[in-house]
């Protein structure tokens, strides 16, 4: 059994713990989707206001759903499509806060009001996007977007 100690009591204390915590998990562990899925465990575990956290990989020119925490999610999600396919087309963070006015959203979870997608890099090349959703709007700021994009470069060896 693991145990972490996170500080929440803001974000980058949030983010440098759960990178370390992050780090410990993985750091020894050669098999992707093992890291995947403690990498969606710890999340969803520690930060707050979300109601999906997790991966899709890129296989054979489209995302496909990899380890999550959260409800049923799309299977598969063509590049430059929704929040997801648009991160890995461009390999920009896509931070939104309103995932309702964003053009052609594809809606897995009726809940989800914002989104948070990082394209993981390796060797310059996509490999998969980490997803994190919430139900509440606006609930994704820059410390988030930053925070998350350590933790994408973090796994980008290690999936």
């Amino acid at each position: 059994m693991y145990e972490f100690s996170i500080d929440t009591s803001s974000k980058p204390d949030l983010y440098r713990d759960l990178l370390a915590a992050l780090d410990a998990l993985t750091a020894s562990e050669p098999d992707p989707v093992a890291n995947m899925a403690n990498a969606a465990a710890l999340i969803w575990e520690y930060l707050p206001a979300l109601n999906w956290a997790g991966f899709y990989r890129l296989i054979d020119g489209e995302l496909v759903l990899g380890p999550f925490q959260g409800k049923v999610a799309c299977i598969r999600i063509s590049l430059g499509k929704g929040v997801c396919g648009t991160a890995a087309s461009t390999l920009k963070t896509q931070l939104v806060a309103d995932v309702h006015a964003f053009p052609g959203h594809i809606t897995c979870d009726t809940a989800s009001a914002s989104e948070l997608v990082v394209p993981i890099l390796q060797d310059g090349r996509l490999i998969a996007v980490l997803d994190l959703d919430s139900p509440e709007t606006g609930r994704f700021d820059e410390q988030d977007a930053v925070g998350c994009e350590a933790i994408s470069a973090l796994l980008s060896g290690r999936i």
